[in-house]
């Protein structure tokens, strides 16, 4: 994706509001496009061949997106700081969660991440066929969803966490759930911090998808240090943890309404 930086378009507020509410509209509309087409891939294709084509195709969509939002001027991401891991195997990403938009942010740049999904979506007959397809983890079930994840990074995939467990409300990041340094741990794989920069509060914890922030709204990726998960968990949480919220950067965000 290209990062070069467009001047920005000066929307007038009534328009501005229209192309944010049309671009989630795009992103709901290839969402749905997507899911139908991976409802007629799922029984068709072997396991192996379907968690490709389903994570390259989630990927590429979410690309995509983000291809249109620069265009419009509205939305603008630099996450060439992601480039190097795109095909690395064997990798757990954990990043802080300032937005809604942060899971497509780093899975457009990450054709072989999966992330784990609430169960309900995952039965949802119109969002649920491409997360089957590309084989993302349920949680409808901890220890289920700890060995699919275990399972998943030994066999070269790369998984994607929000230690946070939610968007982040509490400066600088909310407390940690330790489930990522767990599955790290009994994968025997690295654990690789990514930071998500930006001063905009839009789709933050409170923020109502029809109030429109201050525009261009911007994001950006950094990458972080990289641990390995020792014998003690709790040890290693705390650790990932006060590193990230050290290295969060503080950028004056606008309160939710």
């Amino acid at each position: 994706m290209s990062t070069e930086r467009l001047p920005a378009r000066a929307w007038p507020q009534p328009l501005g509001w229209l192309g944010l509410q049309g671009l989630l509209l795009c992103l709901g509309l290839m969402s749905i496009a997507w899911n139908l087409v991976a409802l007629v891939l799922y029984p068709l294709l072997p396991r192996a061949t379907g968690l490709r084509i389903g994570r390259a195709g989630i990927s590429r969509g979410y690309r995509m997106f983000w291809a249109l939002a620069r265009a419009s001027g509205l939305l603008r991401m630099d996450a060439a700081a992601l480039q190097p891991l795109a095909d690395e195997r064997g990798l757990m990403i954990v990043a802080n969660h300032p937005s809604l938009l942060d899971a497509l942010m780093l899975v457009a740049q990450l054709p072989l991440s999966a992330c784990v999904m609430k169960a309900g979506l995952a039965r949802n007959p119109l969002l649920g066929p491409g997360a089957r397809l590309a084989r993302y983890i349920r949680n409808d079930s901890p220890h289920r969803m700890l060995q699919l994840a275990i399972a998943d990074l030994r066999g070269g995939g790369q998984l994607v966490m929000f230690p946070e467990g939610t968007r982040t409300t509490q400066a600088p990041l909310n407390a940690f759930q330790g489930g990522f340094a767990l599955i790290a741990q009994r994968a025997a794989v690295p654990v690789q911090t990514v930071f998500i920069d930006t001063a905009s509060p839009y789709l933050g914890k409170g923020w109502p998808l029809w109030r429109l922030p201050p525009l261009p709204i911007e994001f950006s990726v950094r990458l972080g240090r990289r641990f390995a998960v020792g014998p003690d968990v709790a040890q290693s949480v705390r650790e990932i943890e006060r590193y990230m919220a050290a290295g969060v950067a503080a950028l004056p965000r606008q309160p939710p309404p």
